[in-house]
């Protein structure tokens, strides 16, 4: 069954934690969620203290 946000795009647009997480919300509600991110560097979530096969803990979290 789709969910209530069933056949909204939503550009994401942000970066670190709140901005993304909000997307990731509306995608569990059925958006569809397109993330941009700037070339060469990415979410600069990925960066930081403790990474693992390139991503760190507040990535993967």
């Amino acid at each position: 069954m789709p969910g209530p946000l069933h056949g909204y795009r939503i550009v994401d647009l942000t970066s670190n934690v709140s901005g993304p997480l909000a997307t990731m919300i509306l995608a569990d509600q059925g958006a569809e969620v397109i993330k941009v991110e700037a070339p060469g560097i990415g979410d600069s979530t990925r960066s930081g203290a403790n990474r693992r096969g390139g991503f760190t803990a507040g990535f993967l979290n």
